[in-house]
């Protein structure tokens, strides 16, 4: 930032006050999905009157108003005004993002971020000084089991793999095709958890076969919440870290490699290694930060909730390309989406 900045913002800090303002304009999209208005207005078919949001969501007409204006002015919600009333309308992006009847809907997204992201992140300055992830003050569970709070209950299993299911609707496709991978005929998503992306390939690569392994309670879930009977992947129960991993040409780790420490990963890859068919390889999935450290911010922001959240952290190219030939993987390749997350595959 210090680079570009003109005189005027020197006189004036319109970006950095952008930025403190950032955790409102989140919160304020936050509680719209949860108190349900993208939904109300997209299934009302004409522009709503703050009154009639408020007695249709059991909310106050004065704080609604003020919810509803901050979305207009961030370009979420449109605002008219006809003979003294102000309407507000839907506009294409919450209809296709944040209304939770749109097959490409972030409302899941929405939902782990307001009520597990951000209690976490609460913590962010004790998560700096000490080093670990704050489960433990955020949730009252220890930090060593990461899994252990993300599964917590039931409804907790639901809202994460809700969040894994909205990232591979919006990135899976990206990720898919970010190599050809036609020639691997068995695929397995390691931790593939609601096969979200595992749907992706298949729809992708339709002569592959696509397995999703997870843990035996993830795997009886995502059969039961997040597939149809038209889905073609496969589900496995096991642990990728203590289970033998069944053979295949290709593995996949998607925002797997970033929640563990380096020498747990390294492990894991060694285990791949020793797993994976000749010829085959693994496709690591993961938001890639510059060698330069200057960026991407996504990847960044990332690797600072993995520090909050888990005992991981997001790396360059250059330390999955070692950890990669380290574990006997050679033809290292990498591909920036340009989107959240990036690939990396590697061939034995």
């Amino acid at each position: 930032m210090a680079e570009q900045l003109s005189q005027s913002e020197l006189d004036y800090p319109f970006k950095l006050l952008e930025y403190f303002n950032g955790f409102r304009v989140s919160k304020a999209i936050f509680s719209a999905c949860e108190l349900g208005v993208f939904d109300l207005l997209l299934q009302s078919q004409k522009p709503l009157a703050a009154r009639e949001v408020g007695q249709a969501l059991g909310t106050s007409e004065d704080g609604i108003e003020r919810l509803l204006d901050v979305l207009v002015g961030i370009q979420i919600l449109e605002v008219e005004h006809v003979e003294g009333t102000v309407y507000y309308s839907s506009t294409d992006v919450s209809n296709l993002y944040l209304a939770k009847a749109s097959p490409k809907s972030l409302h899941p997204m929405i939902v782990y971020f307001s009520q597990t992201i951000y209690p976490l992140w609460s913590n962010l300055g004790d998560a700096v000084r000490e080093g670990k992830n704050q489960n433990e003050k955020a949730f009252g569970l220890p930090s060593e089991d990461i899994f252990a709070a993300m599964y917590r209950s039931e409804e907790e299993m639901l809202k994460f793999m809700g969040l894994m299911n909205s990232t591979w609707v919006i990135d899976g496709h990206d990720i898919a095709t970010a190599f050809n991978l036609a020639a691997f005929k068995s695929i397995v998503d390691l931790g593939g958890c609601s096969g979200g992306l595992a749907s992706e390939l298949a729809r992708e690569y339709p002569s592959s076969r696509v397995t999703v392994l997870d843990l035996p309670r993830v795997i009886q879930t995502a059969k039961q919440h997040f597939t149809d009977s038209g889905s073609t992947i496969h589900f496995q129960e096991g642990d990728f870290f203590e289970g033998d991993l069944p053979p295949a040409d290709l593995y996949v780790l998607a925002r797997i490699i970033h929640d563990w420490k380096e020498e747990k990963c390294e492990q894991l890859l060694r285990k791949i290694h020793s797993s994976c068919l000749p010829g085959g390889g693994v496709l690591i999935v993961e938001a890639l930060l510059f060698e330069n450290r200057r960026g991407p911010i996504t990847a960044q922001l990332f690797s600072l909730n993995m520090l909050v959240q888990t005992e991981g952290k997001e790396h360059p190219p250059s330390r999955y390309t070692r950890m990669l030939t380290q574990a006997g993987f050679s033809n290292v390749q990498v591909c920036r989406t340009g989107k959240s997350y990036d690939a990396v595959l590697a061939i034995k």
